[in-house]
């Protein structure tokens, strides 16, 4: 066993308590089989899944790239690089995406990290640039594989692959059953892990409300005043929709925050820094947040767009009742609408009140700071600085994220105005930043 794999240390640092049944069986077949197919649902631990069985593999003696790890979208790639770092092992680890500067990413390849994350186009993009050092690469990871096939992404994968001459093992990941393997994948000695039940997680709750009013938006107002101020993301299907309803229910004094693929790379760090650290409690979206973002209790799903197929509405509903928590799944159905064939017919009818009341404003903001890790900040630092120069009590801080060269910080809005004031000639780190309410 290699000397950096511990998996009690690394129990320990990812704060659980034993892998899971999947989780045990993936490390097993991987140790007996060169290819895996591994097949679970969303919110079922596939990342630790197919990160252990991969950090057995890698070699830190060895200063070179060993291993890749290739994810459809950048919010997931993002994920699977902070899960790994979250594992404490020290082994170095980049994250290559488009929406951000690549010389960043340039001159941390230079280092020849010996795990890349990333997506499809901005890694063949860096090969295509000679920046990978692609002779040490024995270990492929595709996860959600299907997704990245569906999202146009073959020619690209079909190149990498090629690229990749000396691979030793490949792990395909998906959600999904109906898997299609390309030919240019070229799997050996392949061995299905199969965790699929077909079934919804047991702690999801299905219900659906009727709309009187086809385009179903103060419907949707009504609904979330029923549900209150608990962790809610509403999946619309077009982008305009996304920032149309997210305004409606902003001038109807609900606090929300919208996402999709059309945002720079900033905003979208910055709507899902506001709902994960409670600045929101309502994100609205299209199916781009249906993969790849790890949001723990969140609570409801709201399909206002009924979801096309059966996979869109497992994989939206993937984002609650994760692990061991409970949730819930809401269809608006409209006029003309009826509930999708592969839903249970019986499900229960949710009936809303004539009278709500709108629910009580979150209390936490974000702050945005201007300096994150490439400017060697942390969260220690910020900490100590907000207590110190704000003087804030550490519980009027809430979840901190670091960028690149960017942070954001939760802190309780009733502190905010006086603590904007106490540190805006103040530096951090002895660097000078800008620091404000993140809009």
């Amino acid at each position: 066993m290699p000397s950096h794999y511990n998996p009690e240390a690394i129990l320990k640092a990812l704060n659980i308590a034993a892998f899971n049944e999947m989780q045990e069986a993936s490390i097993k077949a991987n140790r007996e089989h060169q290819d895996i197919i591994l097949l679970s649902g969303t919110g079922s631990g596939k990342t630790i899944a197919f990160l252990l069985p991969l950090l057995e593999r890698i070699d830190p003696a060895k200063k070179h790239t060993q291993a890749m790890v290739i994810a459809p979208s950048r919010e997931l790639a993002l994920q699977i690089e902070q899960v790994f770092k979250n594992m404490g092992t020290g082994i170095s680890v980049t994250c290559c995406y488009g929406g951000h500067l690549r010389e960043t990413e340039e001159n941390n390849l230079r280092e020849s990290p010996l795990l890349i994350v990333g997506t499809p186009g901005r890694i063949a993009d860096h090969i295509r640039r000679g920046n990978i050092r692609l002779t040490g690469i024995e270990t492929l990871v595709l996860d959600e594989f299907d997704k990245s096939l569906e999202l146009g992404f073959e020619e690209e994968m079909s190149f990498i692959l090629k690229s990749l001459s000396n691979l030793h093992k490949k792990m395909m990941i998906s959600a999904t059953e109906a898997l299609e393997i390309p030919s240019f994948v070229s799997m050996k000695d392949v061995y299905k892990l199969n965790f699929l039940t077909g079934e919804p997680p047991a702690a999801l709750e299905v219900r659906w409300v009727a709309s009187i009013d086809e385009d179903k938006l103060e419907s949707l107002f009504r609904l979330i005043c029923e549900l209150g101020n608990r962790s809610t993301i509403v999946f619309l299907n077009f982008r305009e929709a996304v920032e149309k309803t997210s305004q409606f229910l902003k001038d109807k004094g609900i606090t929300t925050v919208f996402y999709h693929g059309a945002l720079d790379q900033q905003s979208r760090d910055l709507a899902i820094a506001k709902f994960r650290n409670g600045t929101s409690n309502v994100l609205v979206t299209t199916d781009l947040a249906a993969r790849g973002l790890d949001i723990p209790n969140i609570r409801y799903i709201i399909h206002y767009h009924l979801p096309a197929t059966e996979e869109s509405f497992t994989h939206r509903n993937g984002r609650t009742a994760r692990m061991d928590a409970s949730g819930c799944a809401i269809l608006i159905v409209g006029p003309g609408e009826h509930l999708p064939e592969f839903i249970d017919p019986a499900v229960a009818e949710m009936k809303l009140p004539e009278k709500v009341e709108i629910p009580e404003k979150p209390k936490w903001t974000t702050l945005y700071i201007s300096a994150g890790k490439k400017d060697k900040v942390n969260k220690v630092d910020i900490v100590g600085f907000l207590t110190n120069k704000g003087q804030l009590k550490k519980e009027d801080i809430g979840l901190i994220e670091v960028k690149d060269f960017l942070s954001f910080v939760a802190i309780r809005k009733s502190k905010a105005t006086h603590t904007l004031q106490l540190i805006k000639n103040e530096k951090l780190k002895k660097i000078k930043v800008k620091i404000e309410v993140a809009k």
